[in-house]
């Protein structure tokens, strides 16, 4: 693995691109479940990623969406990735699959259980079928959760939940993930902060250059 990548979710504006596009995070994330603050309609995702850098990888966040309309998005090619968030399981993701062959990560939260309830969940996860798998510490939470529960977990996953740029060290060290999420905890007042998103792409990337 060449370094921990980066993702930056729930962009919505063409200023969040654009600050992309300027720090290179190799994921970005929109947002299509209309009860989150981030939420963006096709049409908006649409435009966005028309000035997106080629480069950078749109996922798509749902939440117990119908297949037809992840895999609408995946088809035109609005997201390269759809990230499930909600209860979807095996078989939703069959149904996906005979939809598109565009890649799928499936999300898991690990919210408090004790270790037995994480060990169960983290099971899932190893052995889900998505190309992708994400733990988190719960939906858009904010919250870090303990990562020595992940200690002997041998796939490569994103790790989500609480990430900032004063603990992503920290994280990377003890945990060695693929890839590191983050969305709350670089904004201000509820919108994408350019500073804040350089800074923690830059911890991260200081991070990888002492491994």
């Amino acid at each position: 693995m060449n370094g921990t990548k980066i993702k930056i979710c729930g962009l919505s504006r063409p200023e969040d691109i654009e600050a992309a596009n300027r720090i290179r995070p190799e994921f970005i994330g929109f947002v299509f479940w209309k009860k989150s603050k981030r939420y963006v309609d096709p049409d908006t995702a649409s435009a966005l990623r028309l000035i997106l850098d080629p480069h950078i990888k749109a996922v798509g966040v749902f939440v117990d969406a119908p297949v037809e309309e992840v895999s609408d998005l995946l088809n035109r090619g609005i997201i390269d990735i759809a990230q499930l968030h909600g209860n979807e399981d095996e078989d939703y993701i069959d149904d996906l699959r005979e939809l598109t062959d565009k890649p799928l990560m499936q999300a898991f939260q690990l919210k408090g259980e004790t270790e037995e309830e994480a060990k169960l969940t983290l099971l899932q996860a190893k052995y889900s079928s998505a190309d992708y798998v994400l733990i988190d510490s719960g939906m858009g939470s904010g919250n870090p959760f303990n990562w020595d529960l992940l200690k002997g977990f041998d796939r490569e996953y994103f790790l989500a939940g609480g990430l900032e740029e004063g603990n992503v060290a920290e994280a990377i060290a003890k945990t060695n993930c693929f890839a590191v999420d983050v969305s709350s905890n670089v904004e201000t007042d509820g919108k994408k902060d350019s500073k804040k998103m350089e800074g923690f792409v830059n911890a991260v990337r200081s991070a990888n250059s002492q491994k």
